[in-house]
């Protein structure tokens, strides 16, 4: 189901005098082109990544485009609490952010355990984004009038429960699309909630979701083989871009989210057949994302895993 007036590139207003922080802009990515279009009009963007030259090489490729683009570098580990926590010590310096946009993410990992013991795909998808988001909260309410968006995919919809259990604990043999999908619900269930608390406290952010329908990024081949490139990742990688929209496009229901005049809890994505591609719209999610006990037991959760306590 979609709803309301198709939405463009040339919608997005004048961001001069704003500072933006998007996690996960590898080059060619959704982080990357959400990046670049949000510089082409004047924000101040914060690019964040896990290693300082796949950020010096956004960098490049952004001001290849925007030659007098104002970008800063902010080097993050999702999948790491400390190292989020580190970032977000670092992020104090660029002073209040009127958006962030979490990105970043991982899909259909091999099982793997973190140094915290989180499951690499709710780790990096859910957890580290929640401790970030609350870390940055203080520069978020500095701004007076701040939003957060994060990615979520239609992946959410394979998922049959909220994850509710021990993170700390496997249960049940590993499968890694459901552990997406359930990762990718989190992702909605958290911002619902965010928004409300938000609402409820009188906090200045509003908190927001995308998908980018079926885009074609290096996702699926990094999380089948932790590469892009290189035999059958190259297969897969060229598979998927020969089904799907560019990941430019894929970045549209993103900035749509960022900058689009939208209350709270929205949900933006394509508004084609099945939401796979398309000019972006609001869209709605699955009745699960929208279950208020599952999405105050997740943040339940998420705190005591974290250590972080939102204002």
């Amino acid at each position: 189901m979609t709803a309301g007036p198709a939405w463009s590139l040339a919608d997005i207003p004048d961001q001069a005098g704003r500072t933006i922080v998007v996690t996960g802009t590898t080059v060619g990515g959704l982080g990357h082109h959400t990046a670049l279009e949000l510089a082409r009009r004047g924000a101040r963007v914060v690019l964040a990544g896990r290693t300082g030259s796949r950020l010096a090489d956004t960098a490049k490729a952004i001001r290849a485009e925007v030659p007098n683009a104002e970008l800063e570098h902010l080097t993050v580990d999702l999948s790491d609490l400390g190292s989020v926590r580190r970032a977000a010590a670092e992020a104090g310096s660029v002073g209040p952010i009127h958006v962030l946009v979490n990105n970043a993410g991982v899909m259909g990992t091999p099982y793997h355990r973190t140094d915290e013991h989180l499951e690499l795909q709710m780790a990096t998808n859910h957890f580290g984004p929640f401790l970030l988001t609350g870390l940055l909260m203080p520069q978020l309410i500095a701004s007076t009038a701040a939003r957060v968006v994060t990615v979520s995919s239609t992946m959410h919809k394979i998922a049959r429960s909220a994850p509710l259990d021990d993170p700390l604990r496997q249960q049940g043999r590993y499968s890694r699309w459901p552990v997406y999908g359930r990762s990718k619900l989190a992702n909605l269930l958290f911002t619902y909630e965010l928004d409300r608390r938000a609402r409820r406290s009188s906090v200045p952010v509003k908190a927001l979701a995308a998908h980018p329908g079926f885009a074609g990024t290096h996702l699926a081949a990094n999380g089948q083989y932790g590469r892009a490139r290189g035999g059958r990742a190259t297969i897969l990688d060229a598979a998927v871009k020969a089904v799907s929209q560019s990941a430019a496009a894929g970045a549209w229901p993103t900035l749509m989210a960022a900058t689009a005049d939208l209350p709270g809890a929205t949900f933006c994505g394509p508004g084609g057949l099945g939401e796979m591609s398309g000019t972006p719209r609001i869209v709605t999610s699955t009745r699960l994302s929208y279950d208020e006990a599952a999405q105050r037991r997740l943040w339940e959760i998420s705190e005591q895993v974290t250590g972080v306590r939102y204002p």
